[in-house]
């Protein structure tokens, strides 16, 4: 089922949860909407399920404008973070709950509704546990039963709200695991919202990071990833070093570097900020160029070695980020003097606060924003 949301504003109480909100999501894609606490991604979620209604807007499901249509008429499975099961109904009435609420008419017989849930609790590998109750499941098994419970209707869009939130770490994984598999095998448009960048990218065939009501970027995970289309994108999915730099033509010149780094793209005269991800520094060859610092701790968590430097000119603290076998290692120890090269890096306009064009083709645009060192300056 293709949806198309078209131009959604949503109020609360004076608060503009959502405004002027376009998305168009193909039949059959896994889309995570991402974001931080009151950036309007449940809400969205919300309206697209009829749980809620947009003050303006349209959401279409096909050529259908579901946006006054109540929830019953949509035909949609929703899975909720803490699973929503009936206490006192066996794990097999759960998933059959549903088909036999419907009206009479549509109501499959009994016996294909019981073939119905045995299906799907092979489909979720909880066969043979029918008869137990929710209390006697683990969190894991208990959200495969609600994720059962909203196929069973045989769904147009399956929605689900932040699905893993309530489960432990491992669990977590497993399940993300699982429901890409699965997704694979059922093919039914399926919108999941998430505040865990590493679930949405793991996940997704595309990433849509909202913010305040509106929605910053939307594209597949390496162009969310590798292309941010704004300062907020950078950072938000993952760790950022930002350094203040002014722009001379395609040279930026860098708080303690000890040349400009050349760039491929003219920049306007003036201050930008370079963002550079931690794993993304590397220590400069003997002689080369790069940005001076003095490494002041250094931690190994798990398979990676976290450093901390900092920026001899200016004072600035800079994070990297190693595999812990990678050569350049051994010279993070705490008191080392370095010079850091940026292997890959982001460029915006007036610091932390401004917005790179959402579509390419000016100087700052996406494609334009996201640079590899050259030959020449830092980096050599």
């Amino acid at each position: 089922m293709e949806i198309r949301i078209q131009d959604i504003s949503k109020h609360f109480a004076g608060f503009r949860a959502l405004n002027g909100v376009d998305l168009d999501i193909a039949d059959g894609e896994l889309i995570a909407l991402l974001g931080p606490s009151g950036s309007g991604k449940t809400t969205l979620l919300r309206i697209i399920a009829g749980l809620e209604f947009a003050d303006a807007g349209r959401v279409l499901f096909g050529a259908e404008d579901m946006a006054a249509r109540a929830v019953r008429e949509r035909n949609v499975g929703f899975v909720f973070q803490h699973y929503a099961l009936f206490k006192h109904m066996t794990v097999r009435d759960n998933v059959s709950f549903g088909l036999r609420m419907r009206p009479r008419r549509t109501r499959p017989a009994p016996a294909t509704i019981e073939a119905r849930a045995a299906e799907l609790l092979e489909l979720v590998q909880l066969g043979g546990l029918g008869d137990r109750y929710p209390h006697q499941l683990s969190g894991g098994q208990r959200q495969r039963v609600a994720l059962a419970r909203a196929l069973a209707i045989e769904p147009r869009v399956l929605l689900l709200d932040e699905p893993f939130g309530a489960l432990d770490a491992k669990v977590r994984k497993e399940l993300r695991r699982w429901l890409r598999e699965l997704h694979q095998r059922i093919g039914t448009t399926t919108v999941f919202v998430t505040h865990d960048q590493e679930e949405a990218l793991e996940l997704a065939d595309r990433v849509v990071i909202m913010n305040q009501g509106r929605i910053e970027q939307a594209g597949s995970v390496n162009e969310v990833y590798e292309y941010p289309a704004s300062p907020f994108v950078f950072e938000f999915l993952g760790n950022t070093n930002i350094l203040p730099a002014t722009a001379e033509g395609r040279a930026l010149h860098i708080a303690g570097a000890d040349r400009a780094l050349q760039t491929s793209q003219i920049h306007p005269a003036g201050p930008l900020a370079v963002y550079v991800r931690p794993a993304d520094l590397r220590v400069a060859e003997e002689g080369g160029h790069g940005i001076g610092v003095t490494v002041s701790a250094v931690q190994r968590t798990g398979a990676l070695v976290r450093a901390e430097a900092r920026v001899d000119e200016g004072g600035a603290t800079l994070s990297v980020e190693l595999p812990h076998l990678h050569h350049d290692t051994a010279l993070f120890v705490p008191g080392a003097r370095l010079r850091l090269r940026l292997q890959l890096f982001s460029v915006y306009p007036d610091g932390a606060t401004a917005r790179a064009p959402a579509t390419g083709g000016d100087a700052l645009g996406v494609a334009a924003s996201r640079e590899r060192s050259r030959d020449y300056g830092i980096g050599t």
